[in-house]
């Protein structure tokens, strides 16, 4: 097969298509040339900070259109993969309120907190499920619930283990800083992840699209995650050095990808030889 036969592009969003409210160099003309071409796009966000409604108007703002449709976040696929296989858990959520609210759109029992002081021993027994998030807001009195909750028992869920998320002029803590949190003071390993590298994600995204894996491109700026799951996946992929990762980086891991481009531009002439 030739880049020619691929027939969908699976984009990160974050360090790829945009960086904070500013769409990144050549990236709204090359997702534009790549759709003229007949491709079907698709944008897929470990960060479940927002719902996907606002994804697909802050891509259009940015001159990338777009609908709720094309968008995929962890937080939808960890919620629709709980609704499916755990509908009656009562979940503690690390997460801020879109991803509760998304979560609760499913029809799934959230909790938000428990009553009482973050300085006592918490009575988490009604907690079925941990959920771990992206979460701005989190504090000792979040951090110690989830962890009576787990060492009761509970199921430990993640949307996504991103270790720092981008931000215009460097990095703050996603989390996969307090699921190694989590994961060091309960001897506890995550029961299912939602986000990328995830096969939850990739399933979803693949059945959005109606397209076999060899037939996708998945696109994204981190080694670990992006190029990861495209690669377990079955799919081409392409690390573009716009984000987290560098050329070198990029040439040593084995195998590597199948593409390392400056920009979207850059891949976009190559795959729509245009």
């Amino acid at each position: 097969m030739t880049p020619a036969d691929i027939q969908g592009v699976i984009f990160d969003l974050d360090g790829t298509v945009y960086l904070g409210e500013a769409a990144l160099p050549t990236a709204p003309d090359a997702i534009a040339r790549l759709r003229a071409a007949g491709k079907r796009v698709l944008f897929v966000s470990n960060k479940p900070l927002y719902p996907r409604e606002d994804y697909a108007a802050k891509l259009t703002r940015l001159g990338v259109p777009a609908t709720p449709d094309d968008v995929i976040t962890s937080g939808y696929v960890l919620a629709r993969y709980l609704a499916r296989t755990a509908p009656d858990q009562r979940l503690f959520v690390i997460g801020e309120p879109p991803l509760l609210a998304e979560m609760r759109a499913q029809g799934l029992d959230v909790v938000a907190d428990l009553p009482g002081d973050a300085r006592e021993v918490m009575d988490a027994s009604g907690i079925d499920g941990v959920v771990v998030a992206f979460d701005r807001t989190l504090n000792y009195r979040k951090l110690n619930i989830a962890y009576q909750a787990l060492m009761r028992g509970a199921h430990f869920y993640a949307t996504n283990a991103d270790k720092a998320c981008p931000m215009p002029g460097g990095f703050i803590p996603d989390a996969g800083a307090t699921i190694a949190a989590l994961q060091h003071i309960t001897g506890r390993q995550v029961d299912a992840l939602a986000g990328k590298p995830s096969s939850l994600i990739v399933e979803v995204a693949l059945e959005r699209l109606g397209l076999p894996p060899e037939r996708c491109l998945m696109v994204g700026d981190r080694l670990e995650t992006d190029i990861r799951m495209g690669q377990q996946a079955g799919m081409w992929t392409a690390v573009t050095l716009t984000g987290a990762s560098g050329r070198t980086d990029a040439k040593r891991l084995q195998p590597p990808p199948d593409f390392i481009v400056e920009n979207l531009g850059e891949l976009a002439q190559i795959v729509s030889g245009a």
